[in-house]
């Protein structure tokens, strides 16, 4: 796409690298977006009860304003589920009672899938802005600070190509190989927790026992994010479009091995039998249920990281979503920050133009760092005081035996 501002290379096509390609054409700035996956995410068939590339995730008020600037807010709110309501309930493990905690009625969110979102931002983006099957090695800078030069194999060919631009923008999330050049010391911090997720397809099966007796258990589904709290744990869960229940459980143990980068883990049969034991022993049968007729649910690490001192250098590189803010999932951050982080990028570039580049990185720095630092260190709190955790960070403080 023809634009008046510079052109820039955004690493990394998920929900962030997606919602910057969106802002930034809307700076009319020229875009490429460098993605390592093949093709773009599809939603989950009706025989496969997640995607591969996320489960459920919540749009706060601003988010979903941003969104209808890139995508119809008609097609926005067709593709989600109202969270008008959200309720923290207790769940007693012994006599299986719940009681509510506190509630929100002015909570206004909505539920997505990750894989309807993602495909909506896509589908929105003029043709031809990302690069699928293109994985990033490395980039380059020149000292009169002119361009940037990425340089990445394109996985069907083995081809190696580079791309020159005035901006790169990393949005290659936690692990992110950009950062890592510029703050080689920062590492990831493991929360002390796990989360199994997953997702369960209900269509025609509207009437079953289970989705009766959920329905029962947890009255407002459909309309309602809940956080289920025991001892030592808790639970999320909401309702996705398309006849679909999301619930995510946060297990304290220590650190898993893993192979690869990866902080998605697949589960062995036997972890799986582990898993649906413990949750007939902390959870309501419904819950507890749900989790068992689940198929291929998965396990998240839960990682952070302490606040980045600075997110752009040399005026030409500059970190935004997970890459700016590796952060825990709780008060649903993760996505609605890098939505605005997108957004807020946008209009400092349009802003400045592309003589005031190194101007609009220094004002997008100012505006988002002290924001999304907050917001991580807030996330750590209240992720630990659900988990019953040391709120100082000792990573053990309540132990859980491990169950994967």
């Amino acid at each position: 796409m023809e634009g008046t501002g510079g052109k820039a290379i955004v690493v990394g096509g998920s929900i962030a690298g997606l919602s910057c390609a969106h802002a930034l054409v809307s700076a009319r700035w020229d875009v490429a977006v460098i993605e390592k996956s093949t093709a773009p995410s599809t939603t989950p068939s009706r025989t496969c009860s997640r995607s591969p590339t996320g489960a459920g995730l919540g749009l706060d008020p601003q988010s979903q304003e941003i969104l209808g600037r890139w995508i119809s807010h008609s097609q926005l709110r067709l593709a989600t589920f109202p969270l008008s309501l959200e309720l923290n309930i207790m769940t007693d493990s012994g006599c299986k009672r719940s009681k509510t905690l506190t509630r929100d009625g002015n909570f206004n969110f909505r539920a997505a899938h990750w894989a309807d979102l993602h495909s909506l931002l896509y589908e929105a983006l003029p043709p031809g802005l990302i690069l699928w099957g293109h994985q990033f090695i490395s980039f380059q800078t020149y000292e009169d600070k002119s361009t940037v030069r990425v340089t990445c194999r394109v996985a069907k060919t083995g081809e190696i190509v580079e791309i020159e631009g005035d901006l790169l923008v990393a949005a290659d999330g936690c692990l992110s190989a950009i950062r890592q050049n510029f703050l080689p010391n920062l590492k990831l911090r493991y929360s002390g927790y796990c989360a199994w997720r997953g997702v369960l397809d209900f269509s025609g099966k509207e009437n079953s026992d289970l989705i009766v007796g959920m329905r029962e258990a947890y009255p407002e589904l459909g309309n309602c994010l809940y956080f289920d709290l025991a001892c030592n744990t808790h639970a999320v869960l909401y309702e996705l479009k398309d006849k679909r229940l999301n619930w995510i459980w946060y297990v304290n143990q220590p650190e898993p091995k893993t192979e690869g980068t990866s902080v998605t883990m697949k589960v062995s049969k036997d972890a799986l039998h582990s898993m649906h034991e413990e949750a007939d022993k902390v959870w309501v049968s419904q819950l507890a249920s749900l989790m068992q007729e689940t198929t291929d649910p998965f396990i998240n690490i839960i990682y952070d990281s302490d606040p980045l001192p600075r997110l752009q250098w040399e005026g030409k590189i500059v970190l935004i979503g997970d890459a700016a803010h590796p952060t825990t999932p709780h008060g649903l951050r993760s996505t609605n920050m890098s939505v605005v982080d997108a957004y807020v990028l946008g209009k400092c570039l349009e802003r400045n133009g592309l003589e005031g580049l190194e101007k609009a990185l220094e004002e997008y720095q100012t505006i988002r760092l002290p924001v999304v630092s907050e917001q991580v260190l807030h996330a750590r709190k209240l992720g630990r005081a659900k988990q019953g955790l040391n709120l100082l960070g000792d990573a053990t403080r309540a132990k859980r035996h491990a169950i994967f």
